[in-house]
């Protein structure tokens, strides 16, 4: 399924609200005059509110599914439409606001 691609300034929540960014996104490699994430890298979740004693606040969250056609520097870029989950909770990552013009399949 395509998408956007993710870049550093994309706005990206985990599923509680709390913000995520990604941890190494590639330099090499620009969007938008941003460089790109890739899912071989996690996001790093800060601000999540949800509570223990269920699970506790999210902390990192990482892209299991990406881009299938597009990679940078060997690993399949980010997309807004891939599948990631959060630890310790197992919630999905929401891509909010996006770069429009690069889409990857």
């Amino acid at each position: 399924m395509p998408g956007p691609i993710l870049h550093l300034g994309a706005i990206v929540t985990c599923a509680h609200g709390g913000q995520a960014i990604p941890t190494a996104p590639v330099p090499r490699v620009l969007v938008s005059a941003q460089p790109v994430a890739t899912i071989a890298a996690p996001y790093t979740v800060a601000g999540c509110p949800f509570v223990p004693p269920a699970n506790g606040p999210c902390v990192t969250g990482q892209w299991i599914v990406g881009a299938v056609r597009v990679l940078a520097m060997g690993q399949p870029v980010a997309i807004q439409a891939g599948v990631s989950v959060c630890a310790p909770t197992g919630t999905p990552l929401l891509p909010s606001v996006v770069q429009p013009r690069v889409i990857a399949m």
